[in-house]
């Protein structure tokens, strides 16, 4: 369990004056100021551009100073004396001057089980601890008191492997640390630090395809070269073979000639990532046992990556392909957890939680047309959205009654939330609103808790280096080598972010701790007071055990009043709140005063 500690903002004293240009600004951890009255640029894009290499200024984003993609690095001596991100939050977050007083912070209630808040990381663009350009586990490991600090306590870690891409996503030695990150030992120190800080290891695993330069299949086409032509593969002199989809045919777009021979191999993603077949008993003994190695180094559990395609089209094989190896891997952990990448629709999601398995990435939320963004930004109606939060329930419990939804906004193959979004910081903090009252654990992409960009299709460009201060550039990475080079940030880094009390970043680190305060958030049966909810205004209860609470939206652009009086939530009294730029709620005699783009919690 955590340990319970308090922090609050500095009440300082405010002339009415300097909390409406607070409030009208939408300070977004901006490095300049904008003048009140001014007129923001419009930024004239879709969700994902490919041209994308100016900065955009709105009213909630303007900056003075931008943030290259690839900035200096700086020796690992540096990085060896810099202060850990909690204590910078703590001692400079009591002296911000201009923090309207928020009256309603609660003890922490964390349970420990695996309802958790979940933080996705690309160890290569994260944070470099050796001066080398390229993130690292060591560098993982001295930010992780950051990621405890802004409330989460799970990691993904995507894969970590050894592999001959920037990304990683081609196993060649599924039992081993690729050295660009570090080492074994390098890895097991990592996991000893999160779990002192109470914080879950989740690893990518990568079991629908290897590399094409794993040993596997290195002998498996050794092999296939030496075979005369009209003979069949003996499964006893290589068993490799059988661990991959060879053919004499090319059945289809998707396999690719082994050179020498007449075979073919199937490759769904890539020619270098060959296709595994895991309806093989022995690739599943080799897989069983290097689950048992990952657990055994502490992993407290797998994110299963491109699970809808084990097999295309063949959701009975999948599922069951998941059932084995979470069967396998619970026997060995009891509490170990598994989610999985189904990227499809709600229907299907809902056909892959008959694997028994806990989680599913909830893709119908997810990405720049997802449920969630076009709530924050007012083209989808906050009434519809819990309509849609109640069915996810009912519908997944259905196939799983014991189901932990996995919703997220984005990842590391999706445009960045900022440019879904525009640059506007208001519809940002809305976004993250609406995804920390979903029930199940929530997954934040690193960086969005800044504001992140990213631009075009280009995957390198989604994943490009986070950003720790726009002055200091200890720790920064260059990022992928083929990103460009000309992508900039509207949003300060995490060093000027902390220190503005309106920031998107103090935005989603209230956000996350209110789940924390309230585990009825991630855990609760959801019923909708229809008569507070209608457009752009919502109610709903959330019940866990024998504890009850409300929670109210407003994704419109204007104040409103809720009248609680005759409703379930008469009752209730206001437990916390988020609002942009420092708004109070306020609740007098019945009335709920929600400002623009809110959401309350009642008890």
């Amino acid at each position: 369990m955590h340990k319970k500690k308090k922090m609050r903002f500095g009440a300082v004293a405010l002339s009415v004056l300097m909390a409406a240009q607070l409030s009208a600004c939408g300070s977004a951890g901006d490095t300049g100021n904008q003048p009140a009255g001014a007129v923001p640029v419009e930024e004239n894009t879709s969700a994902e551009t490919s041209s994308e290499t100016a900065e955009i200024k709105n009213t909630a984003s303007e900056t003075t100073e931008t943030k290259e993609a690839a900035p200096e690095t700086t020796d690992s001596s540096d990085s060896a004396e810099a202060p850990s991100e909690e204590e910078v939050s703590e001692e400079e977050s009591k002296e911000i001057v201009g923090a309207i007083s928020y009256d309603y912070e609660q003890e922490l209630d964390i349970i420990d089980d695996n309802y958790r808040n979940f933080y996705e990381i690309f160890v290569y663009s994260f944070y470099d601890s050796d001066g080398d350009g390229i993130g690292d586990l060591n560098g993982v490991t001295q930010k992780l008191d950051y990621i405890k600090d802004m409330g989460f306590n799970g990691i993904w870690l995507m894969p970590v492997m050894p592999s001959t891409t920037y990304h990683k996503y081609d196993v060649v030695d599924y039992c081993s640390i690729d050295e660009e990150y570090g080492t074994i030992e390098d890895f097991e120190r990592l996991v000893e630090a999160c779990h002192e800080r109470e914080i879950n290891v989740v690893i990518d695993f990568v079991i629908n395809h290897s590399s094409s330069q794993h040993q596997w299949f290195v002998e498996a086409c050794d092999y296939l070269r030496g075979l005369p032509e009209d003979e069949e593969p003996d499964f006893d002199e290589c068993p490799y073979v059988d661990y991959y989809h060879f053919d004499r045919e090319q059945v289809s777009g998707t396999y690719y000639p082994v050179s020498g021979t007449d075979w073919y191999y199937e490759g769904g993603f890539w020619s270098e990532m060959p296709d595994l077949n895991l309806a093989n008993e022995s690739l599943r003994e080799e897989l069983e046992e290097i689950s048992a190695f990952w657990i055994d180094m502490g992993v407290d559990g797998f994110r299963m990556d491109a699970a809808l395609h084990f097999e295309e089209n063949d959701v009975d094989f999948n599922t069951e392909a998941l059932d084995w190896l979470y069967s396998y891997c619970t026997d060995l952990n009891p509490d170990f957890y598994m989610v999985s990448e189904v990227w499809a629709n709600k229907a299907t999601i809902a056909d892959y939680y008959a694997s028994g398995t806990p989680s599913m990435f909830n893709f119908d939320a997810a990405d720049s047309e997802g449920k969630i963004l076009k709530t924050a930004r007012g083209t989808y109606k906050v009434a519809n959205f819990v309509e849609n939060m109640a069915g996810y329930l009912t519908d997944y419990a259905e196939e799983n009654p014991d189901f932990i939804d996995a919703p997220f906004i984005a990842n590391h193959d999706m445009g960045r939330v900022a440019n879904g979004l525009k640059k506007d910081a208001n519809d940002m903090k809305m976004a993250c609103g609406l995804l920390m009252m979903m029930n199940g654990s929530p997954f934040v992409y690193y960086g969005e808790e800044i504001g992140m960009s990213s631009s075009g299709k280009k995957d390198e460009n989604k994943r490009l280096p986070m950003i720790w201060s726009d002055t200091d550039t200890t720790g920064m990475t260059n990022g992928p080598v083929d990103a460009d080079k000309d992508i900039v940030s509207a949003f300060a880094g995490v060093e000027q972010q902390l220190k503005d009390p309106y920031s998107i970043l103090n935005y989603y680190k209230r956000a996350v701790r209110l789940r924390n305060e309230n585990p009825e958030i991630a855990r609760g049966e959801i019923e909708i007071v229809t008569e507070l909810t209608e457009g752009n205004q919502a109610a709903i209860t959330k019940t866990y055990e024998d504890s009850t609470i409300g929670i109210v939206y407003n994704t419109s652009d204007e104040a409103l009043t809720v009248h609680l009086a005759g409703t379930t939530l008469d009752e209730m009294a206001i437990r916390g709140y988020l609002t942009l730029n420092g708004e109070v709620v306020a609740l007098e005699d019945g009335a709920l005063s929600m400002p623009a783009q809110s959401v309350c919690i009642l008890k």
